[in-house]
């Protein structure tokens, strides 16, 4: 099970896809946290948690790609 923290929805070529954090992931310095992205599609079993989350600092709001559609931002 992997749990993340969403900072964004978007469609890119009519996929879905979601810039988060990933939780559990180890990092050796809290400043080389990043963002990555995943394909709805890929998930399986989702589970919405009833968790506050807190929004990477370094977060600008910005879509990966100029062609993606932003669905919803954090």
């Amino acid at each position: 099970m992997i749990k993340l923290a969403p900072h964004q929805i978007f469609e890119r070529h009519g996929d879905l896809f979601l810039t988060a954090l990933n939780l559990g992931k180890k990092w050796r310095a809290d400043e080389e946290r990043r963002l990555g992205q995943f394909k709805f599609a890929g998930l399986k079993d989702v589970v919405l948690l009833e968790e506050a989350i807190v929004g990477l600092p370094s977060f600008a709001g910005l879509l990966p790609r100029h062609d993606d559609r932003l669905i919803l931002s954090i």
